[in-house]
């Protein structure tokens, strides 16, 4: 898409929507959010959203955050999307000394996310792959600290776990032949995780990987996973470990879908997850 083209797209994701962007004053620096909300007034839940982007990339026009949080909004949702500072980029990340790394790494951007969800304390927070490790994780810390933490967890294709759980055989038949969607090989995932936990102390820490660990106090939590994709393993895992220390935890797979679905809005994948999410928490917010 050319850039002229996509702009005037991105714009259009928003028509008859009050969209504003702010900042919220973090531990670190000035953390910038986007809140949608229908043009109306109207709004329901609240969800704080984050994107992913291997925790290196992406930001608030990135379609996983901007066309997600206006097709929510468009439904009912009022969102508020997170920016929070990403790591250097880890593509040719390789390997690494035991020594922590060098510039923003973990837990920079996870207090990012802590930050703008303490502004809203009664909301829902959830994110996508890199975005949902990040609200697990802050989910997690919170509940650790004694703190309120969201009225629950919306996780789409998440990498939870620091080394990618063992691919069981129902998932490598979904991604056989598919080159495209086996990009996360174990060594992969563990490199891009490397690089945003900064050192290898880090990587067996709970709050920057929430998976593997006991995961106590996090509140219900819906999460959407990817067909095609091999870090369905982490979020099966991740949702077994949720379900077996008692959390309420609502799993699906959408059919056909490849991993980052979120970041492709004319899809029936992307309708049909936004409009999963959007109907889980109205859902909620009328008690059912």
């Amino acid at each position: 898409m050319r850039r002229g083209h996509r702009a005037a797209f991105i714009a259009a994701l928003t028509d008859g929507l009050d969209v504003r962007d702010g900042t919220v004053a973090g531990e670190h620096a000035d953390v910038p959010v986007r809140r949608y909300r229908a043009a109306d007034g109207r709004a329901g839940e609240r969800l704080v959203w984050v994107h992913g982007g291997a925790f290196s990339h992406g930001g608030l026009d990135q379609l996983e955050s901007h066309a997600v949080s206006a097709a929510l909004a468009r439904r009912g949702i009022e969102v508020v999307a997170v920016d929070y500072r990403r790591v250097p980029a880890w593509s040719r990340f390789r390997d690494a000394p035991a020594g922590p790394l060098p510039g923003v790494r973990f837990p920079v951007p996870l207090d990012d996310v802590m930050t703008v969800l303490r502004e809203h304390p009664h909301a829902w927070l959830g994110g996508a792959s890199a975005g949902a490790c990040l609200s697990a994780a802050a989910a997690a810390r919170l509940a650790a600290g004694g703190e309120h933490g969201p009225r629950g967890l919306v996780l789409a294709y998440g990498t939870f776990h620091a080394h990618l759980p063992p691919v069981p055989p129902h998932i490598r038949r979904r991604v056989r032949g598919r080159h495209r969607f086996t990009q996360f090989r174990p060594e992969t995932v563990r490199r891009m995780n490397h690089n945003y936990a900064g050192s290898r102390q880090a990587m067996d820490d709970p709050f920057a990987f929430p998976g593997g660990h006991a995961p106590r106090g996090l509140p219900r939590t819906l999460m959407v996973d990817a067909d095609h994709d091999t870090l369905r393993a982490s979020g099966e895992a991740f949702a077994a470990e949720l379900a077996a220390a008692g959390v309420p935890v609502e799993h699906h797979v959408v059919p056909g879908s490849a991993h980052g679905f979120l970041d492709r809005p004319h899809t029936p994948h992307f309708t049909s997850a936004t409009a999963l999410i959007a109907d889980r928490l109205t859902r909620h917010q009328k008690g059912r």
